[in-house]
């Protein structure tokens, strides 16, 4: 992995208020030829922008340490704790197929029937016209309903979700903390939910080349949460029982702990591309390495990102 920066991106700016004109997003990126126009845009910038920010807002810091809420961060956490009492009253249904429980459609269909009204209770009055955009990524974070299967195109959508309120101005840089180790933790906890409990199966999975079955982003920011810390080393994250006990603290650690919950064998057969992480040096190497990788395989992938809506907060406009 290259030991280089990622390149500085656009600040996230100021994109609508209550006359601002919203739309329903709809896709734009038609064929690979429209790559060049999406890494070039505006929203690409912003993208990178937010999860580099985020990143570097963590560094060295425990979960634990990430901070009081603020009010729209605490609504945000409430939110999520809605979508996740959901499961609890749409338990799976008794089907012979192991994989793709239907009780999945009913959860996304109460998700979809229900984003407006929740997505509400975040806004303050000014922004409430936003959520005829805002619900279109919340309602694409959690899953396709028809295939019944989640990737990182999905989380994507999660992080271009939280994006929107930095540009709207919802959120603050005063938040990055909580919204990477809080909101953001708080969110993968429910996919692993709904993953373990609808039995969905990986979108687009690489096969057992790929970094993850299902997520990218917390190995960027939980690699973040490592640099320079005194006994976690690279060397070691593999370990079941090193995973284990630092999950609570570390997204890294959960993520490979939640990998040591669904896989069995060794790791280094079950996940080959996170073993060969194992052999570099620092945390900072492997973040900076993640993020070039991220870019590589989800940003300008043409199967994930042909998916990707685009309306006035997050347009394909040109960079400025």
């Amino acid at each position: 992995m290259s030991s280089s920066e990622p390149e500085a991106a656009a600040p996230l700016a100021q994109s609508g208020h209550d006359d601002h004109g919203y739309v329903i997003p709809c896709k734009k990126i038609k064929n690979p030829m429209t790559l060049g126009a999406w890494e070039k845009s505006q929203t690409y910038s912003d993208f990178l922008g937010f999860i580099h920010t985020l990143s570097e807002s963590v560094k060295g810091i425990k979960i634990s340490e990430a901070g009081e809420p603020s009010e729209t961060c605490a609504k945000l956490l409430s939110l999520l704790e809605t979508l996740n009492h959901w499961i609890d009253e749409i338990p799976p249904t008794d089907q012979p197929q192991r994989f793709g429980n239907k009780a999945f459609r009913d959860w996304h269909k109460r998700l979809s029937d229900n984003s407006e009204s929740i997505i509400l209770t975040v806004m303050p009055v000014e922004h409430h016209k936003a959520v005829i955009e805002l619900k279109a990524y919340l309602e694409d974070s959690f899953g396709n309903s028809v295939r019944i299967d989640y990737g990182s195109g999905h989380e994507m959508n999660f992080a271009a979700f939280l994006c929107c309120l930095y540009k709207l101005r919802v959120l603050t840089d005063t938040d990055s903390k909580v919204v990477a180790l809080n909101i953001f933790n708080r969110y993968l906890e429910l996919v692993r939910r709904l993953q373990t409990t609808y039995r969905m199966e990986p979108a687009g999975s690489h096969g057992v080349w790929g970094l993850d079955d299902f997520q990218f982003i917390p190995y960027i920011w939980g690699s973040a949460q490592l640099i320079d810390h005194p006994s976690i080393q690279p060397k070691d994250f593999h370990d079941c029982g090193v995973a284990q006990s630092n999950a609570k603290e570390y997204m890294y650690m959960r993520c490979i702990e939640y990998i040591h919950q669904c896989k069995n064998g060794p790791f280094f057969e079950h996940s080959p591309t996170l073993w060969g992480m194992t052999s570099v040096q620092h945390w900072q190497k492997i973040n900076t390495g993640l993020m070039k990788m991220y870019k590589a395989e989800v940003l300008i992938k043409f199967p994930i990102v042909q998916h990707f809506l685009f309306g006035t907060i997050l347009t394909l406009d040109p960079a400025t």
